[in-house]
């Protein structure tokens, strides 16, 4: 045992101490090259918003308040694109923004440029958003059946109710049908929608205003079975529309990377490592989502603007899946 107690205090002095001029050196590097790369963000979040379907959700970021003495509760933002389900023209692609905080104003100067579909979760500021007078028309919602989903399983899970198992399985035979469209273009996808799919939402939609009429008002049930009735245009948008998802998995996957992130650093240390954070990680997993190493594609990005290889009026070749395809047209070339 006394052995054992060495091995632990050893191990506990191996614990590496960093002073605060090397993180400030790190800081500092970071930031210079996020400095560099914010014209190629800027493009990337501006390419992405022409085209006619966006998803977007949003995550709480902690930022040191030094003067408080604790943290502030800042917000990042996630805008994606992914149109390869029906080989459209928007290629995988996340651009997260740093903002002060989750309400209407910080999406309304996001999405001022965007005109087209919104997928989104049930979040009050994009109902807001899309029925501003200044946006009216401009924007469109289209919610998330997972979501939606998501309420039944939690009502399941505490409740063992059998009607909530019976809209979930309602809702798998419409995810069935989605795994076989898959690759389809947009044509084909909409008219097995509307052949095999659309009676599938319309009998779900009677079923649960027949269940509601019985329920008692503080049942944990009836909120689930309200939200989805509340929200139900929005989440059957998909229905007529083929280029659309029936949910926002697509930026749910991209945001994920930066929920892990906030686990192991807790916090960002100010609003310009939060935007640098942004910006250098909209850079690194759209890198990924276009299956590219993202070291080596970030290293040659800054390689070609430091050097002047890429001129600014350039920078839509450095564009991750243009970038891609450049280096595939190069390989095939020497071969």
């Amino acid at each position: 045992m006394p052995g054992n107690r060495r091995s632990i205090a050893r191990r506990r002095s191996w614990r590496v101490r960093v002073s605060s001029s090397t993180v400030r050196r790190w800081r500092a590097g970071w930031g210079s090259a996020a400095w560099l790369v914010r014209g190629l963000y800027d493009l990337q979040l501006k390419t992405m918003h022409g085209f006619e379907r966006l998803f977007c959700d949003e995550t709480p970021m902690p930022v040191l308040d030094p003067g408080r003495g604790r943290t502030r509760i800042c917000q990042f933002w996630a805008h994606a694109t992914d149109d390869r389900a029906w080989k459209g023209p928007a290629p995988p692609a996340v651009a997260y923004v740093f903002a002060g905080g989750r309400g209407k104003k910080e999406i309304v100067a996001q999405l001022a440029g965007f005109e087209g579909v919104l997928q989104v979760d049930g979040y009050a500021a994009y109902a807001s958003l899309a029925g501003d007078a200044m946006m009216s028309g401009q924007i469109q919602l289209a919610y998330c059946l997972v979501h939606a989903r998501r309420n039944f399983v939690r009502v399941h899970k505490t409740t063992n109710s059998p009607f909530a198992a019976e809209v979930i399985e309602r809702i798998a035979a419409v995810y069935a049908i989605e795994e076989r469209i898959r690759g389809l273009d947009a044509g084909e996808r909409r008219a097995t929608r509307q052949a095999e799919t659309k009676p599938l939402m319309e009998a779900l939609r009677a079923r649960l205003i027949a269940v509601k009429d019985g329920i008692s008002r503080r049942s944990t049930l009836i909120k689930a079975i309200d939200y989805m009735l509340e929200r139900w245009q929005g989440l059957t948008t998909f229905l007529d529309d083929g280029r659309l998802e029936p949910d926002t998995n697509t930026v749910e996957r991209s945001i994920r990377p930066i929920a892990i992130g906030k686990k192991n650093s807790l916090f960002s240390g100010d609003e310009g490592g939060g935007e640098t954070w942004a910006i250098l990680a909209s850079l690194l997993n759209t890198a990924k989502l276009n299956g590219l190493d993202p070291e080596a594609y970030l290293v040659d990005v800054l390689d070609r603007m430091v050097s002047g290889a890429t001129k600014t009026n350039q920078l839509h070749e450095l564009l991750a899946w243009n970038w891609k395809a450049a280096r595939e047209a190069e390989k095939r070339a020497v071969a």
